[in-house]
């Protein structure tokens, strides 16, 4: 069932649309998160769903009901902010029970039941027993795991997170966003994410949402915008260089690194070609490259190639027998590894 609508949502500041006709639905239970770039209109969307900033145009339904006349704190909707804005004269009891404060005041057998909860929430974070301890004694990631306590405490029926792990380090971002997936499928939170990391993303969402200039570039499960990119803005947003310019015809198309073979079905004529580095591999006999440069990434290394015709490529090999720098191979394209995206 359908528990937050966005019908034709734009946003505009004077000429400019910075949330151009959005339509975009998300499931109860569903995580949903929106990847851009900075300025795509991302976190614009979280502040018009939470009611922070006005629509020019469309419609922010949540539950079915239009929200247009309903103030903030009456949406039911929780946000964390990335630089989690906790209260530093409160200790992390206090700042946790702050979110308890939309159900009212704590009075009488409301206060033992607000203790019971903010204790509830803080073993369901991973910090039982913290409730007395001063926020600037608080690791990034404790005050990470207080805010998020702090915005479940009432219960939203939607949590909004606004580049919740942005200023931990990667380490930590990895552990947590694990941890966060699993709390949420726990506790059945529907949730609607806004990052620029597209591993963040891929690992804590059911559906991967892609805005450019305030538009849907593409939505999916994090899979689909892997394996096929809808366009080659989200290819590159997506981190993958290998795109040329290619003439498509039957099973194989024509580029400046020669003739490649692209999977069944795919679109005919002039289109734009993406090869995934994986997808460049070595051989007997091919493209003739010089590796450029080579970087270790743990569990691969990752080649820069200039070929002797057509611009440079990416590709990835094992540990094991990776070319060194100033070398020359051979290589060939897996048409696993090959998309023909759309010409525009």
């Amino acid at each position: 069932m359908t528990l937050l609508e966005l019908a034709g949502v734009s946003v505009r500041f004077g000429e400019r649309a910075v949330v151009d006709a959005v339509d975009l639905e998300v499931a109860e239970q569903e995580i949903v998160c929106v990847l851009g770039p900075s300025g795509s209109g991302k976190s614009t969307l979280l502040r018009v769903v939470a009611g922070l900033q006005p629509v020019s145009a469309g419609r922010v339904l949540l539950g079915g009901a239009d929200q247009a006349r309903v103030p903030v704190h009456r949406r039911g909707v929780g946000l964390m902010f990335q630089d989690h804005q906790l209260f530093p004269h409160r200790d992390v009891g206090g700042n946790v029970a702050f979110g308890l404060r939309m159900r009212g005041p704590a009075r009488g057998s409301a206060r033992a039941a607000h203790a019971s909860r903010v204790a509830q929430l803080l073993e369901l974070v991973g910090l039982p027993g913290a409730q007395g301890r001063p926020v600037a004694s608080l690791s990034g990631g404790e005050q990470q795991r207080v805010a998020l306590a702090r915005a479940l405490a009432p219960s939203p029926r939607l949590l909004m997170l606004d580049e919740p792990l942005g200023q931990l380090d990667r380490g930590l971002r990895e552990r947590l966003v694990v941890e966060l997936r699993e709390l949420f499928s726990r506790l059945g939170t529907t949730v609607l994410a806004v990052t620029h990391d597209q591993g963040e993303a891929f690992a804590l969402a059911d559906r991967v949402v892609v805005m450019r200039e305030g538009r849907i570039a593409q939505a999916g499960t994090p899979l689909e915008v892997w394996q096929r990119p809808a366009s080659e803005f989200v290819a590159r947003f997506l981190g993958f260089e290998n795109v040329v310019p290619a003439v498509v015809a039957g099973g194989a198309a024509v580029t400046a690194w020669g003739k490649v073979q692209v999977p069944t079905g795919s679109p005919q004529g002039e289109q734009r070609l993406l090869i995934r580095p994986a997808g460049v591999v070595p051989a007997a006999a091919g493209l003739r490259c010089e590796v450029l440069s080579r970087t270790f990434r743990g569990t691969h290394v990752a080649l820069r190639l200039r070929p002797e015709a057509g611009p440079e490529l990416e590709a990835e090999c094992g540990l094991a027998g990776a070319p060194g720098v100033g070398e020359r191979v051979a290589v060939a394209f897996s048409p696993a590894e090959v998309v023909v995206l759309p010409a525009a």
